[in-house]
């Protein structure tokens, strides 16, 4: 009788996770390039209690438990904002960006500024890599789709000075990476190691200025999956209420 409140337990607690993140999912739909969230499941160690009057092994599930949450990284949808510092990546691939401990992590772009030492870096701070050099009195940034990046200096004619370039980075399996802060990804455990490439080469994306990535969270989508993680709930818990009940008439007949 045990087997059942417990097994409904695992089920309640896997479904609340599942609530959980597709709330994080529907809280975020308009935010600029948030990647989706999905909740893995995987079954408990099975049992193989014999079966009455057989003698025969039956399996029986202990429930279930979360795997992890995995990251959808389809492409968002695109929208103009005509910003020089806005930059998008029209299709695979991420941006290295150096994080505050000195380690990589990784983002799909965003509102770019420059740091205080005078790098190109992004939103959140975090100076990109390669390192892009903003001299002083720079104008007219400029990001061609392959990454090259290149400033007009003020009060000089048209010739432009080119001050680096970017590079992409992809991974394996992309679902695996975990984000830190933010648009910005570290990598997991099985997510593979990143291999850098230039843009629009071997299936990865290319550079969109003065564009940035929506969500590519779906609102109806989203809707029915919390739909039916939160009946899937409803039902562990009328599990848990009718085992209940049962131990209690189990318990009045032994009196």
């Amino acid at each position: 009788m045990n087997e059942s409140l417990y097994i409904a337990a695992t089920g309640m607690q896997a479904q609340q996770l599942s609530i959980d993140a597709t709330a994080n999912n529907l809280a975020n739909v308009s935010t600029a390039g948030f990647k989706k969230g999905r909740v893995n499941f995987q079954e408990m160690m099975h049992v193989e209690p014999a079966a009455a009057g057989t003698g025969k092994p039956a399996p029986l599930g202990l429930g279930i438990s979360v795997g992890g949450i995995a990251r959808d990284f389809a492409p968002g949808p695109l929208t103009q904002t005509g910003a020089a510092m806005d930059l998008a990546i029209d299709g695979n691939g991420f941006l290295e960006v150096v994080l505050a401990d000195g380690s990589r992590g990784y983002s799909r772009g965003g509102t770019l500024q420059v740091s205080k030492d005078g790098y190109l870096a992004d939103a959140g701070g975090h100076v990109l890599r390669p390192a892009i050099a903003m001299p002083a009195g720079a104008d007219q940034l400029q990001i061609s789709a392959d990454g090259k990046v290149s400033v007009r200096m003020a009060g000089q004619d048209s010739r432009r000075l080119e001050l680096g370039q970017l590079e992409l980075a992809h991974f394996a399996n992309p679902g695996a990476l975990q984000q830190v802060a933010g648009g910005v990804y570290v990598p997991g455990e099985g997510s593979g190691d990143a291999v850098y490439g230039k843009a629009g080469v071997q299936g990865l994306g290319r550079f969109a200025q003065g564009a940035l990535e929506n969500s590519n969270v779906t609102l109806v989508d989203e809707m029915v999956t919390l739909m039916v993680a939160q009946r899937a709930y409803e039902m562990g818990s009328k599990v848990i209420q009718a085992s209940d009940e049962l131990m209690s008439m189990t318990n009045n007949l032994r009196r």
